[in-house]
């Protein structure tokens, strides 16, 4: 009787998301001068929706000392496409995402709706215009949200962090919030080369354990650093601290 009570739980958090990503659509067609004050908390309801129906337990660690910033600029290590609803399920920001995210299905119409900021990764133009993109959003007062990373990259740390979070903090004095994260079932998460959405949402609900930890460390910033070498090195020196700590 347990599976199937797991798996009514599903059906019924399944079906509560296709009723909540309908309305999402719906409103998502309306003039943004209508939905713009209402749209993004919505979109943070919807995220936590979409957890629930992948049936992950997401769990925030708190390692800060004091409280938070009201505006800050989170960055994440990006082991997983999971991490496109989970942040904004925790953390009231704007995402910055790969431009092939807006033609995901209804993902996509939704993310723009919501504010999320885009960007061609292979076109140096178009970095620089998010990375300007970027700066107008902080400077307007949102927090946001992106991967110096520059991608998904695996379960382990990339190489190096690229700068554009931390020019945006340097530009504007707002504060870096570091997140690490992880997942029990590092496996079944992680986005591989030549994986499809679905592929990956299925392997996520088939997880043998659907745990994923969030670890909030306290805010970077800006002027701490000399410049943006210094600051991403530090920054980066960081997560391979907490790698170690997490993962190995």
């Amino acid at each position: 009787m347990l599976w199937f009570a797991k798996w009514l739980r599903l059906i019924i958090a399944w079906l509560d998301l296709c009723v909540f990503t309908l309305l999402m659509l719906i409103l998502a067609r309306l003039p943004m001068a209508l939905i713009s004050g209402c749209y993004p908390p919505l979109f943070q309801a919807w995220c936590r929706c979409f957890v629930r129906a992948l049936g992950v337990e997401l769990r925030l660690h708190q390692h800060y000392k004091t409280s938070l910033p009201t505006q800050y600029i989170l960055i994440a290590n990006h082991p997983s496409v999971f991490e496109d609803v989970g942040i904004p399920a925790l953390f009231t920001v704007r995402n910055l995402a790969k431009e092939e995210v807006r033609s995901w299905w209804f993902v996509g119409r939704i993310a723009e709706a919501a504010g999320t900021l885009f960007v061609r990764r292979e076109q140096k133009d178009a970095r620089q215009a998010a990375l300007q993109n970027m700066i107008y959003a902080v400077k307007a007062g949102h927090s946001i949200a992106l991967y110096p990373e520059g991608g998904c990259k695996g379960r382990r740390l990339w190489d190096k962090f690229l700068y554009g979070a931390f020019t945006v903090s340097l530009e504007t004095g707002v504060p870096i919030l570091p997140v690490f994260l992880h997942y029990e079932a590092q496996a079944a998460f992680e986005w591989g080369p030549n994986t499809t959405l679905l592929q990956k949402l299925w392997q996520v609900i088939c997880a043998p354990n659907k745990v994923a930890h969030y670890h909030v460390f306290d805010p970077l910033e800006a002027s701490q650093f000399t410049d943006r070498d210094d600051y991403s090195r530090h920054t980066y020196s960081l997560y391979l601290e907490w790698q170690k700590r997490f993962l190995e």
